[in-house]
């Protein structure tokens, strides 16, 4: 099968397109022929090997990446299943946490895939699982959104903050979307009662306070986003395209940790969206709510297999809109 193989630490020009062995799926596995996989700063992470603290925790190798082949949001068909495999037969379009998506074929865990809603296609329901699942631990199971309430989604035009806004609009909270100005009505229209242009207004320094404020970015200081907040309000920081090549996120939730100490305003990480928490059941969630037509993902570039290095550039910029998606079959 073609693969893309990172066989060490560094830029997009370290990714190769190769034929390599198609793998096997072992006990409590199924192998994925995969037809569409989906970028996130997950993976330019994994790739650059940033930041050098999360090397010593054991989830990406220390001197070479512990998988050869990248990605890990993928939508296919099953191929075929191991040993103690229910629910899933050959055939099932699926879609969820794999890693080595960037292949034709890859192998995960039974747990961390679901059946493909119909009304989805393979390319948007490859969008789904890491940002997805991300925004509803933001909204929903970290910052407690209730309706009525006015929220902020920093970064409401990438591939987390599209989902966020949906997600709290479906909970009727009072939306406010922060992006650029390409992207104003595109969040609009995904439920954002407000949206504000990064580039003309500073929310900061805004007299409105907002109870929950979900930051994609981290371009702002804390003292700053605490500014925005209600005296009592909810900061949740979602780390994944955090800055940093030495402690990255790992840093940031230390420093949420300290001010916490001294704060009546609570300020909260989100738990990673990557498979060994309870992927499944936040990812069937997010799929009940795109059955009930309230999610609905968005994808603002499709890239082929063979150009995945370019498309990891285009998301390192920072400026993609929605998800980008390689495409595969």
């Amino acid at each position: 099968m073609k693969a893309v193989l990172q066989e060490r630490f560094g830029p997009p020009d370290i990714l190769r397109l190769r034929e390599v062995d198609r793998p096997r799926a072992g006990a409590g596995q199924v192998l994925v022929r995969v037809h569409a996989a989906a970028l996130n700063p997950y993976d330019w992470h994994m790739m650059r090997g940033d930041p050098y603290a999360a090397r010593l925790l054991g989830g990406m190798g220390v001197s070479r990446p512990k998988h050869r082949v990248a990605g890990i949001d993928a939508a296919g068909v099953v191929e075929a299943v191991g040993a103690g495999v229910g629910g899933l037969r050959p055939g099932t379009p699926v879609m969820g946490f794999c890693p080595g998506a960037f292949a034709e074929y890859a192998c995960t865990f039974r747990k961390l895939m679901v059946p493909k809603p119909e009304r989805l296609s393979f390319e948007e329901a490859a969008a789904v699982p890491m940002g997805a699942v991300t925004a509803l631990r933001g909204i929903q199971r970290v910052g407690g959104v209730r309706a009525g309430q006015r929220v902020l989604v920093n970064g409401a035009g990438g591939g987390v903050g599209t989902f966020a806004v949906q997600i709290a609009a479906a909970l009727d909270a009072e939306v406010t979307g922060v992006c650029s100005a390409g992207g104003t009505e595109m969040v609009r229209s995904l439920g954002a009662a407000h949206v504000i242009d990064y580039a003309r207004e500073d929310f900061a320094e805004g007299h409105i306070r907002y109870d929950v404020i979900l930051d994609n970015v981290g371009n702002l200081p804390l003292g700053r986003l605490r500014r925005a907040l209600t005296p009592t309000g909810i900061l949740v920081a979602n780390g994944g395209g955090s800055p940093g090549r030495v402690f990255g996120a790992i840093g940031s939730t230390l420093a949420l940790a300290a001010v916490n100490t001294i704060t009546r305003q609570s300020l909260r990480p989100i738990i990673p969206a990557t498979p060994g928490g309870p992927a499944q059941d936040d990812l069937l969630t997010v799929i009940a709510l795109i059955d009930a037509g309230q999610v609905t993902p968005v994808i603002g570039r499709t890239y082929p297999l063979a150009d995945t290095a370019e498309a990891i550039r285009h998301l390192e910029e920072g400026h993609s809109r929605g998800k980008t998606v390689i495409t595969v079959r």
